[in-house]
């Protein structure tokens, strides 16, 4: 049973894209068709001849539609091994014909739910019969071909003309698609349900995660690591749609990086820009011109800049292109690009150049580790202003305040322990990622050199001594923001007083291990 034959397939879609051309393609080869009341409908609307599931099971359509398949006439004939005499012997028994197809796509729950349905609707909208069909005929893949996805159907077709019906190894490639489609169904029913019964104070019992692969990456976070893309099965794709406009491949790490700086970007004010290399940004630039913002950014740190993938969250223009011309990067993204600046970016083939929405990430922070994992609630900057308390004596002046809340939101995704000094609207140090976090202020300081004097200073936790910040002031930093909270915090306040430095406290951490 190598190439099983189609004599009798069974139609049951809630998405009905193609399933005309597919039926009738189907009858043209010769293949008795079953279908239920909606699907039936459709074919016979189109001329397609058709027999009614409620024909099959002598019973009509139950309760609004949920009772339709469930019969043994129907599972009886996707269930029964063709391989097996006692199987075909006991389905003729009972006058059941076993089929050789099944066609299903389920409610769209996923969707229902996205829509803001309400809990009625959204009940609804849980798929009984689909499911169990599916789960049937994959499970019977020796004998059963089963579709779920109408992409499939050129596929399906062109094999049964060139083999004479569906080879085993296709059945059961079919198969795991079908077991991986109701997987990811119930995960995001499941996912729901556990919401409905979570408050505020309280994780989910259950969260359900799904992802289907899009592509093959060459290798993952190094070249002896597998990898590959996937995207929220059922959603919008990748970064809430991307698109690569132009270049190479994306990396492994081109993702990661491109995902770091758009997070950051998307949070900024207007025209803003990020440069990351190796998943933290070494330049940031609010400067109220895309062009500008690139040249304040990379103006940090040039050396770490080559080879970094830059954000923006506004249109790419010409004149943005034009300051990247010289410098060697491997991804710019931004939500839009000028005809300009893609003409301008065509002169560079392996620079990738992609696209994608400014969104919110929906969803949980999860972390692996084998057995389990940790699952967080995304961090976001909520505070503003209104919520931070000035501690030091002297309040920061208007241009220290524009700093100090960019450098803020700027720590925000750096990694810890963080330090971040930023003038003028542009980071002009950044000291991520050290075990101390009187090192990051070192590192920050000698990043900035003599551009740190005037600074404002960021921290995304509190000092825990005054070295740290002593270190930003003699380095020319004038102003700081921290959240506060530790038992130093009068030491660490008296050494700002000391030096005449203003001290804002946020009352909120952002740590990014």
């Amino acid at each position: 049973m190598s190439a099983q034959q189609i004599r009798r397939a069974l139609l049951a879609v809630y998405d009905k894209s193609g399933i005309v051309a597919f039926g009738k393609a189907l009858r043209e080869r010769g293949v008795e068709l079953v279908s239920s009341g909606g699907t039936a409908a459709t074919l016979r609307e189109h001329g397609v001849d058709v027999t009614e599931v409620a024909d099959v099971t002598g019973f009509p359509e139950m309760l609004g539609g949920r009772v339709k398949t469930l019969h043994p006439a129907i599972h009886g004939g996707l269930l029964a091994d063709q391989r097996d005499p006692e199987h075909l012997a006991q389905i003729a028994e009972h006058g059941i014909e076993p089929f050789d197809l099944l066609v299903v796509n389920l409610y769209p729950f996923r969707e229902t739910v996205a829509s803001g349905a309400s809990f009625d609707e959204t009940i609804e909208k849980i798929d009984i019969g689909g499911p169990a069909m599916v789960r049937a005929s994959a499970k019977n893949f020796e004998s059963v071909t089963v579709v779920t996805n109408p992409d499939r159907y050129a596929d399906v077709l062109a094999e049964l003309d060139r083999e004479g019906g569906i080879t085993r190894d296709t059945r059961f490639a079919l198969a795991a698609e079908a077991f991986a489609h109701t997987a990811s169904y119930d995960a995001a029913i499941g996912a729901w349900f556990a919401d409905q019964l979570a408050d505020d104070e309280v994780m989910p019992g259950f969260v359900g995660l799904a992802y289907e692969k899009l592509a093959d990456l060459r290798y993952g976070e190094n070249p002896h690591q597998r990898g590959a893309l996937y995207a929220t099965a059922a959603g919008p794709g990748v970064l809430g749609g991307a698109q690569v406009r132009q270049g190479k491949e994306m990396s492994f790490n081109n993702w990661l990086d491109a995902w770091a700086a758009y997070d950051l970007v998307r949070a900024l004010p207007e025209a803003a820009c990020v440069i990351v290399k190796h998943n933290n940004p070494c330049g940031v630039a609010a400067l109220g011109e895309v062009a500008a913002s690139y040249r304040g950014a990379f103006a940090c740190d040039e050396v770490s800049a080559f080879g970094g993938i830059v954000a923006f969250n506004g249109a790419c223009d010409a004149a943005a292109a034009d300051a990247m011309r010289e410098v060697f990067t491997e991804v710019v993204i931004a939500p839009s690009f000028t005809e300009d600046a893609l003409a301008a970016f065509a002169d560079r083939p392996n620079l990738r150049v992609v696209q994608a929405p400014l969104v919110q990430p929906p969803g949980w922070d999860v972390r692996t580790m084998p057995g389990g994992a940790l699952i967080q609630d995304l961090d976001v900057v909520q505070e503003t202003r209104g919520d931070w308390k000035v501690a030091s004596s002297r309040e920061p002046t208007a241009r220290e305040w524009r700093d100090l809340e960019l450098a803020w939101t700027i720590a925000w995704r750096v990694k810890s322990n963080t330090i971040v000094f930023v003038k003028e609207g542009a980071t002009v140090g950044v000291g991520a990622g050290q075990m101390s976090r009187v090192d990051s202020s070192w590192i920050a300081a000698r990043k900035a050199g003599e551009r740190a004097a005037g600074a404002v200073c960021a921290s995304d936790a509190f000092f825990p001594f005054p070295d740290a910040l002593e270190v930003a002031a003699d380095a020319g930093c004038t102003a700081v923001i921290h959240p506060g909270g530790s038992k130093g915090d009068e030491a660490v306040l008296a050494a700002a007083e000391a030096r005449g430095m203003a001290v804002v406290l946020t009352g909120t951490r952002h740590f990014r291990h």
